[in-house]
């Protein structure tokens, strides 16, 4: 027994040493895309677990909150290839995805490809663009590839869609479908800074910082590989499993009185983004096994937007963030 667990430990101390590693260079993107956003390290926590997990994400706030600006400097802290689409009413699935060009010299037609084909794209105001676009825009975050006539191109990896929306216009705006919501691994809300951090952004208005790269493509997906080791133990899956359940059958939960607020639960979707959220976390935490405090730590971003409510909940003003917290105060912790 004690020569297995030496080999055991062997066997798991370069592994411990690889994440302590590789977490250690994610902490310095933080640091990094700190010298121009001020707080917000929420919401920089949860940007660094997609991009471990080849996520994508929807930020939400109202003008002005630094969503693009985050997402900007993150970019240039990873070192990817970056490209920014203003979504607007006219938008058209060729202006995302490219199009095919006819040639007069070569009498043929040649394939341009659109800002789609980046490493990070940007789609701000994602809900002013009409369906067709959405439904461009869905293919290639689901399926990692855009179809331009009848050829099919594959993105390159890390391909990861950020996507912003503006909560509070209307006018212009097209609702996000709920299959297209679900696509995103997380949804954030972005709020006002409070007043210490709205007194730095003033003052490092007048000093502009410059970001530097501090990591590359090939380091990313050396860390995403890493990730997928992070061992998820049994209890901790079915740990999962019963907060997704209860989002779906409350009343087995000994949560009926939940049951007239949920129009549908999550979907089979949000346990993989879970698993793979509660594994980017521990990374981030310097260990190689999942803790139900990881599962605690994701759920609320990570099932928030994908339960779809009922106009008594709206009435009643109860949020999907309330279901979830009496989720996680009433389903057993192992």
């Amino acid at each position: 027994m004690i020569e297995q667990n030496q080999i055991n430990n062997q066997q798991l101390n370069p592994l411990m040493d690889q994440i302590k590693q590789e977490s250690f260079r994610f902490q310095k993107l933080v640091a990094e895309v700190a010298k121009v956003v001020v707080g917000q390290e929420e919401a920089l926590h949860f940007i660094i677990i997609a991009i471990l997990s080849n996520g994508h994400i929807l930020l939400e706030g109202v003008p002005g909150v630094a969503k693009t600006t985050m997402i900007k400097a993150m970019t240039r802290a990873l070192g990817l290839k970056f490209n920014r689409i203003q979504f607007t009413p006219d938008l058209l699935p060729a202006d995302l995805i490219g199009t095919l060009i006819y040639n007069p010299k070569t009498l043929d037609f040649e394939t341009k490809q659109g800002p789609i084909f980046a490493n990070l794209v940007l789609a701000d105001e994602i809900n002013r663009a009409p369906a067709k676009v959405q439904s461009a825009l869905l293919e290639a975050m689901q399926e990692q590839q855009v179809t331009i006539g009848s050829n099919t191109f594959a993105l390159d990896k890390p391909f990861l869609v950020f996507a912003t929306q503006n909560p509070i216009e209307q006018e212009g705006t097209y609702r996000l479908p709920e299959a297209q919501v679900d696509r995103f691994m997380f949804k954030l809300l972005i709020n006002y800074p409070n007043f210490q951090q709205e007194r730095a952004i003033v003052q490092r208005q007048l000093n502009e910082a410059t970001i530097y790269p501090v990591l590359t493509k090939d380091e990313i997906h050396a860390a995403q590989k890493l990730v997928n080791t992070i061992h998820v133990d049994e209890k901790i899956s079915d740990y999962i499993l019963h907060i997704i359940f209860a989002t779906r059958e409350p009343e087995k939960y000994k949560l009926k009185e939940l049951k007239p607020f949920i129009q549908y639960g999550v979907s089979p979707r949000a346990s993989l983004a879970m698993h793979q959220a509660t594994r980017a976390h521990a990374f981030l935490k310097q260990r190689h096994f999942v803790i139900p405090d990881d599962v605690k730590a994701v759920a609320h971003s990570t099932l928030a937007h994908r339960i779809l409510l009922t106009y008594a909940a709206e009435a009643e003003e109860v949020t999907a963030h309330a279901i979830i917290s009496k989720i996680l105060n009433s389903v057993p912790t192992p």
